[in-house]
């Protein structure tokens, strides 16, 4: 699948790296017995990375994967994982923060908030609305 993969473990954190210079998978153990988030970049995307980031967080809160408190990696660690710069990292924390998905306490990280059931369905809906508009568009071309 993968053409030159590198792994590393150290402690809780797991990280693998795809050097074909289109994907970079980064992985984070919260903890031993707990599931991991993991963040997929494309670089030949067209959605910026940052996007990207944004899209899988909320994906992962939403799903339940994240539940409220659970730290996100800092900005200086995920950037330096991710190898994309550190504004990238704090610009998709800011959107998830200006969303209501994250709480950021300055000194101590990025949290994730209590996200209330209406907000859930209404992004949930957002969902479904954009792939009806994609399969519609598919149709009539």
């Amino acid at each position: 699948m993968w053409k030159t993969a590198f792994q590393s473990k150290i402690a809780n954190k797991q990280c693998k790296t795809v050097d074909n210079s289109y994907k970079l998978l980064y992985s984070v153990c919260r903890n031993k017995w707990e599931g991991a988030m993991n963040i997929i970049i494309n670089n030949s995307s067209m959605q910026p990375i940052y996007e990207q980031i944004v899209d899988q967080i909320k994906a992962d809160i939403l799903k339940g994967n994240l539940s409220q408190g659970d730290p996100l990696p800092s900005v200086r660690t995920l950037s330096r994982d991710l190898r994309i710069s550190a504004l990238t990292v704090k610009k998709a924390y800011d959107a998830l923060e200006q969303e209501g998905f994250v709480v950021t306490v300055h000194g101590k990280g990025s949290f994730v908030s209590g996200v209330n059931q209406n907000l859930m369905l209404e992004e949930q809906r957002k969902e479904v609305e954009y792939d009806l508009e994609n399969t519609i568009r598919k149709a009539k071309s």
